[in-house]
């Protein structure tokens, strides 16, 4: 079959993203045998007229679309996406029949209302590599299709369940026939690295497990290492390692930096860490194998609202962890996330403070958190009266504590005015 894949994702959010997801599918498409074209609609001028020109010049038998991002988690002023990729699906359906299948890590947390919304035809509810494909093959010899993993089809929910795979490498990684077009003229970004999925720590908001699951899988190092060489020969140097958590488990990025160090990449590298599971040997691990930024997500220092949030540290520990990284030279931005159940007054001065000790090189404040479907916050907020049980959650919603707001608000911009290194 031919095979259009177009990433909808328009937003930069706080950087360029390639659309690392749809390349994956767009791989594990063409190994099975079908030909593929991925239009990544950040890089057009006119979105319109690149679908337009793709669809009437490869004439596809079945289009997907990703979608990455539903809105930007702005309490204050909340940005809606999905107007622009709702224009997108209109816009093919002026100009082909063909089924319009939706996929992407946004489309997997809204998987039904997103279906009714877009007025898509199918969507696949996580793992694209190995549902697609086996979408297409039924597809293409009019088989049920009631044994798609993920698969829903419109107003009958999902038609088979979900499946995550074990073992990572028995997926193929994108190759340069997918180069973004930024890279080719030379623009600089940071390009996004995944080495595992799912996440096992279950903190009250995140989306993560509903996207991947909570069971942690990996691919092994030396192919990570092995697809990186061969984006280093393209003059690719800069990369970001989008793992939720790149430091757990600790032994598997101790064996990951190790890898790089070995192959002499030249590489520079940021990621995302636990503020637990950090020692002296693996952040000089980190920094040998080109590590520069770390982004430290640890929200509060009440341990009375970390516990809410069902995290599994302690304020000590993110001090300890900050102050390895400093040693090691890796530039350090904390996230703060403030009003969430169980804040007041205090404990909200007492995370600035606390975050203002630590003497990082930035610091990002969020007021508010994004209420998502399947989360304890999601069941805390109807509990509370904030959203109703039958609420999708697809328009933003927000957790604030009411008397808070306001406050919140003064007291954050008021400390933002003399830490220029501070944003929201």
């Amino acid at each position: 079959m031919r095979v259009l894949l177009i990433s909808a994702n328009r937003e930069e959010i706080n950087m360029r993203a390639w659309p690392l997801g749809a390349a994956s599918v767009a791989a594990a498409t063409r190994e099975s045998g079908h030909e593929v074209v991925l239009l990544d609609l950040m890089s057009a001028d006119c979105p319109e007229s690149a679908v337009r020109e793709a669809v009437e010049g490869f004439r596809p038998d079945i289009i997907g679309v990703s979608i990455r991002n539903v809105d930007d988690q702005n309490m204050a002023d909340p940005k809606f996406f999905l107007g622009g990729v709702k224009d997108i699906i209109s816009g093919c359906k002026t100009l082909t029949s063909v089924p319009i299948v939706l996929g992407g890590a946004g489309y997997s947390i809204f998987p039904e209302s997103l279906l009714e919304f877009l007025s898509a035809d199918m969507g696949i509810q996580g793992e694209g590599e190995s549902a697609f494909p086996a979408l297409l093959e039924r597809l293409e010899n009019r088989e049920n299709l009631s044994a798609v993993p993920g698969l829903y089809l419109p107003r009958t929910g999902p038609s088979g369940s979900r499946a995550f795979q074990k073992d990572l490498d028995r997926f193929p990684l994108p190759d340069s026939r997918f180069l973004p077009q930024y890279v080719s003229k030379g623009e600089e970004f940071w390009f996004p690295v995944q080495t595992r999925r799912g996440c096992p720590m279950s903190c009250s908001y995140c989306s993560t497990p509903t996207i991947e699951g909570y069971s942690l899988r990996k691919r092994s190092p030396e192919a990570v290492v092995r697809w990186l060489g061969d984006w280093v020969k393209l003059g690719v140097r800069r990369y970001y390692f989008v793992d939720n958590t790149f430091n757990l488990p600790r032994s598997y990025a101790k064996r990951l930096c190790s890898k790089i160090i070995a192959a002499h990449l030249d590489i520079t590298w940021r990621c995302i860490i636990y503020p637990i599971g950090i020692d002296e040997e693996l952040a000089g691990l980190m920094a040998s194998a080109g590590c520069k930024d770390v982004a430290l997500g640890f929200e509060s220092s009440s341990e009375l609202v970390l516990h809410g949030m069902k995290k599994r540290f302690r304020p000590e520990n993110v001090r300890t962890v900050c102050e390895i990284l400093r040693k090691y030279g890796m530039q350090r931005m904390g996230f703060l996330m403030l009003g969430g159940p169980g804040e007041t007054k205090e404990s909200a001065l007492a995370s600035l403070e606390f975050a203002d000790s630590l003497k990082l090189d930035s610091m990002k404040v969020t007021l508010g958190i994004r209420i998502y479907p399947y989360t304890e916050l999601a069941k805390t907020a109807v509990a509370e009266g904030l959203v109703k049980e039958d609420d999708d959650l697809l328009t933003p919603r927000f957790y604030m504590t009411t008397s808070l707001e306001s406050w919140l608000r003064e007291t954050v911009d008021c400390w933002m005015s003399t830490r220029p290194n501070w944003m929201k």
